[in-house]
């Protein structure tokens, strides 16, 4: 079994690589080429939404179930982490989106009108059905990658910025989590752009994330707390990193005025664009080749999908074992 590992990228992935072996017993060295934590991480413009029923909607069936198991390590590894569900609702002209929303999913209730203003009063009334899904969560991501990143200094592995990844190492094992910086070792990745906005709307009070479905303009906003909410995103088929289309805002923010009027009055405080790595099928990989593993392609589910993919390469250091829905064994180069 290997001893000592280098992991190459501090985002969601890499922090999670880096606590869940350091605290198998391994020598971990993390190494990030941006100089400061998380200025060039796409996890940094997450909605760190963990909604592995909702997710069902469009993702292959392993992404739910690797991710509720991704949500039971949150929770035990993350203090905050705030488990008040996911509100699922439409307009009353698109009732059917709902109706397909719940055919495609589970996990949910059922909610009419007053049950659904009793659950998430902020609303005000403004929605006459919805679907909860009690056992979902969010959290801020910032905050939640910086606790990750001193729970890894505390677990005792060594972390270095400014450090370029070269494709070699001393250690026994190099986990590459470089997201769309190892394309060229990673044949069929790809970029997917997300925009997303940052308001803060102190007259609006809503606790959990809500979804409002729309056939062309779905949106979801996230409560990050004191008064600040992040809406987003547009999954765009491209690999333009440019700020954020007249477009995608005018679409971002008339959902989100169309989901309640007080975001009218909101401040924007920041709007973002990112580009997430993606493999056709939008399921993540762990690939080894020889001493290298590269963990990849986690599309827009980098946070609900981060512990359990460190926990899958624990398991095979340790033991061998490997699901074979997300590893490949290949040659080395």
């Amino acid at each position: 079994m290997p001893r000592s590992i280098t992991v190459a990228g501090a985002g969601i992935v890499g922090l999670w690589q880096a606590l869940t072996l350091a605290r198998a017993g391994f020598s971990v060295h993390l190494i990030e080429r941006s100089p400061q934590p998380f200025d060039q991480a796409a996890s940094a413009l997450a909605g760190a939404m963990l909604a592995p029923h909702c997710e069902a909607e469009a993702a292959e069936p392993i992404v739910r179930e690797l991710g509720l198991r991704s949500l039971a390590l949150w929770q035990a590894s993350y203090p905050g982490v705030t488990a008040k569900g996911t509100l699922v609702v439409a307009a009353s002209r698109d009732r059917a989106e709902l109706t397909r929303f719940a055919r495609m999913t589970d996990g949910y209730e059922k909610l009419g009108a007053e049950e659904l203003n009793t659950l998430e009063p902020g609303l005000e009334h403004r929605f006459a059905a919805g679907l909860y899904y009690a056992r979902e969560a969010h959290m801020a991501p910032l905050p939640a990658m910086h606790f990750l990143l001193e729970a890894v200094r505390a677990a005792g592995a060594e972390v270095t910025f400014a450090t370029e990844w070269t494709g070699t190492s001393n250690t026994d094992v190099m986990i590459d989590c470089r997201g769309l910086a190892a394309r060229a070792e990673l044949a069929g990745l790809r970029g997917v752009r997300g925009e997303r906005i940052v308001l803060l709307a102190g007259e609006i009070d809503l606790t959990r994330p809500v979804r409002l479905l729309h056939p062309r303009h779905p949106l979801y906003v996230v409560p990050w707390g004191e008064g600040r909410y992040m809406v987003g995103a547009t999954v765009i088929e491209s690999e333009d990193q440019s700020p954020v289309t007249v477009r995608s805002a005018l679409e971002l923010l008339g959902s989100a005025y169309a989901l309640h009027p007080g975001f009218g009055e909101a401040e924007i405080l920041d709007m973002t664009a990112g580009v997430r790595p993606a493999f056709t099928d939008n399921v993540p990989r762990i690939i080894a080749r020889g001493r290298t593993i590269h963990v990849n392609g986690l599309y827009r589910h980098g946070f609900l999908l981060a512990p359990v993919l460190a926990q899958l390469v624990a398991d095979y250091l340790t033991a061998g074992a490997k699901d074979e829905r997300v590893f490949q064994i290949e040659p080395a180069a």
